[in-house]
């Protein structure tokens, strides 16, 4: 290498060191080299430089976004076994993937017994959302509610909650697994209210619809909540056994391997015989 042609390159790295660009200087006599061999282009060898540099700072905004996003327990789309969910639309999740759910503002519902794949599939559209450059927090139920809690304890409910609504993905996990804590389903209320028709959301639960009254203690907290959850919802039921489990379905009774979302109601036993005499229906006293 001639002597201007060195200082050259020494400039070049200086440059690169000044902006701030350590793949790129990395890279640089590998190129050089395959230049200088005719098995690249100028114009491909500068390509091939921008190129390794921006995949080092993609991966470094999707690794800090993942982590503002609290998604720490990586999940992907092409780790999740769609063949052990015979039950699950592997296209549907596809279309989901897709991100149109989050420009419309859509809530999608996973519900499935534990095991099944809710979170895993919770968390991978998160992760498709983050690498799309969208903005997401995955927080469970119980820790939101005691966030909402404290900040209302402390008189900050109303900062808490505008801070919740600037993601636009929320991912909240394990509705029905823990208690509510009392008047959290309020508070859970005002958040799901702050984003209606503002944010897309994604939950995931083990417990059907006409459940929730339990889960959150309040029948009317529960109306209201479904009725902004599932005006603009996808709902996502996944009727399969636990896949934690598939390796010891032999020693797990049946109803806690394959049993639904939302049970159906018994059928009520046929009596024999002649039917019995009409009697009042008898009405429980108030105490």
């Amino acid at each position: 290498m001639s002597t201007g042609a060195a200082s050259t390159l020494d400039r070049i790295r200086h440059h690169l060191v000044g902006l701030k660009m350590p793949r790129a200087l990395e890279v640089l006599e590998h190129l050089l080299r395959q230049l200088e061999r005719g098995e690249i282009s100028a114009l491909e060898a500068i390509d091939a430089l921008l190129d390794a540099e921006l995949s080092l700072r993609e991966g470094r905004r999707v690794k800090t976004a993942l982590k503002m996003s609290r998604l720490l327990d990586i999940k992907t789309l092409a780790g999740f076994d769609f063949s052990f969910q015979p039950s699950l639309d592997r296209n549907r999740i596809l279309t989901l993937a897709q991100l149109d759910f989050i420009d419309r503002h859509e809530v999608v519902h996973f519900l499935g017994q534990p095991g099944c794949g809710k979170t895993h599939l919770a968390i991978a559209l998160g992760v498709e959302a983050v690498k799309a450059g969208r903005s997401v927090y995955f927080t469970t139920l119980a820790d939101l509610v005691s966030s909402l809690s404290k900040a209302e304890r402390e008189g900050s409910l109303r900062e808490r909650i505008r801070f919740l609504c600037r993601p636009q993905l929320l991912v909240v996990d394990e509705i029905g697994y823990l208690p509510v804590i009392a008047g959290g389903g309020n508070l859970f209320f005002q958040l799901v209210n702050a984003r209606y028709e503002r944010g897309a959301m994604i939950l995931t639960s083990n417990r059907g619809f006409s459940e929730w009254s339990e889960v959150f203690g309040d029948t009317v907290v529960a109306t209201a909540l479904l009725d902004r959850l599932l005006h603009h919802a996808v709902v996502v039921r996944i009727e399969g056994a636990s896949y934690r489990l598939r390796r010891h379905a032999d020693l797990i009774p049946d109803p806690f391997t394959a049993r639904p979302a939302v049970q159906p109601a018994a059928a009520a036993p046929r009596r024999r015989g002649r039917p019995p005499k009409h009697r009042p229906t008898e009405v429980a006293a108030n105490p």
